[in-house]
């Protein structure tokens, strides 16, 4: 079919084809959009009146790329929507992780996509605003899981079988330099000086930094599992945007998810531990054994890469809705501890950098 490039272009027929996949027999006869709004792509709460509903739901989640042409063929090339419309057709149905339900999760071969998605506050889950982190014991069931998806696909051969198309990092582009430079020569006074000082040395030698970053056992990663990506299901958490999925060290979900998806004070008590629970898991499942030390070390060193994730917020844009503020706002408040707390800076000396 051809796909909607507008979340206007959701009429009752188009959204009956994309919905027949996961719903055979469906036939939708009117479509309101409840809520709609712009970040990276377009996003919209729509509510579906049906002739025949073939058990699909009454309001679901959609998912485009931007409206505006320009950032719309940028999106589509970077490629993150036709990856994550993969990861929901072909990976999260084979794992044991909350995800969100699909119900439809298509792609074009120019990266454009679409998405039907579960409506999470329709089924009472919850996105944190920014000021609740995900809890130590919620942490602990999150990492389990990750640990079992990590385990599966650290294989090479089960990896080509199950997810050939999910690719492995390169260097990354200069996207964050010039925002951390920005950041530095006019909010200097908003950030802390360990913060800076990863930032910097993020400007001068990002390719070595993320090679460093991706570098050691490989397997398939979310890649940014950041408060902001993920939900509470009742206590279970659960993982959105899949669009930075790649293959890549497991620390990078670890150490991120630690760092940047747990409250600051939660994080500081209970990572050690958490860091624990997880390897635990992974020798449950079967997985390569990963030495303590080294793992702490690699945390440390992981906790930089906060740094160029904050790049968009170190901009401190004028006219941001307040909601956005907030966010941001505890966005960079976890990486600022966490590169200061972990001695980030001295754990890059430690291996060379």
């Amino acid at each position: 079919m051809k796909l909607p490039v507008v979340v206007d272009e959701l009429d009752p027929a188009t959204v009956t084809a994309l919905l027949t996949r996961c719903h055979p027999g469906v036939r939708v006869t009117d479509v309101v959009v409840l809520e709609r709004h712009e970040l990276t792509n377009a996003h919209a709460r729509l509510a579906l009146t049906y002739d025949e509903p073939a058990g699909a739901p009454a309001t679901v989640f959609a998912k485009l790329p931007p409206s505006d042409p320009t950032r719309r063929a940028t999106i589509n090339a970077t490629g993150m929507g036709r990856k994550e419309a993969l990861f929901y057709a072909t990976l999260a149905p084979a794992l044991d992780l909350r995800t969100p339900k699909v119900h439809a999760a298509e792609h074009g071969d120019d990266g454009s996509f679409v998405l039907l998605l579960e409506d999470l506050p329709a089924t009472g889950c919850t996105v944190s605003d920014g000021t609740v982190g995900v809890t130590p014991d919620a942490a602990a069931v999150a990492l389990e899981e990750l640990a079992a998806v990590h385990v599966r696909y650290e294989n090479a051969f089960r990896r080509s079988a199950e997810a050939a198309w999910v690719e492995p990092a390169g260097s990354g582009s200069n996207y964050a330099v010039d925002m951390l430079r920005y950041g530095i020569e006019h909010h200097r006074d908003r950030l802390r000086d360990a913060f800076v000082e990863v930032a910097e040395l993020y400007t001068a030698r990002r390719v070595e930094l993320q090679h460093l970053w991706h570098s050691g056992l490989q397997t398939v990663v979310h890649g940014d599992p950041h408060l902001g990506n993920v939900f509470d299901d009742h206590g279970r958490t659960g993982f959105l945007d899949w669009g930075i999925i790649l293959v890549s060290t497991p620390l990078r979900d670890v150490s991120y998810f630690l760092t940047m998806g747990m409250d600051i004070e939660d994080r500081r008590h209970h990572e050690r531990d958490l860091l624990r629970h997880y390897l635990d898991m992974r020798a449950k499942f079967g997985g390569t054994e990963l030495d303590p030390d080294d793992v702490w070390l690699q945390h440390r060193i992981q906790a930089a890469y906060t740094v160029p994730a904050s790049c968009q917020v170190v901009l401190f844009p004028a006219g941001m809705t307040e909601a956005r503020r907030i966010f941001s706002d505890a966005f960079l408040d976890r990486s600022m501890a966490a590169v200061e707390d972990l001695e980030s800076r001295a754990a890059l000396r430690q291996v060379g950098v």
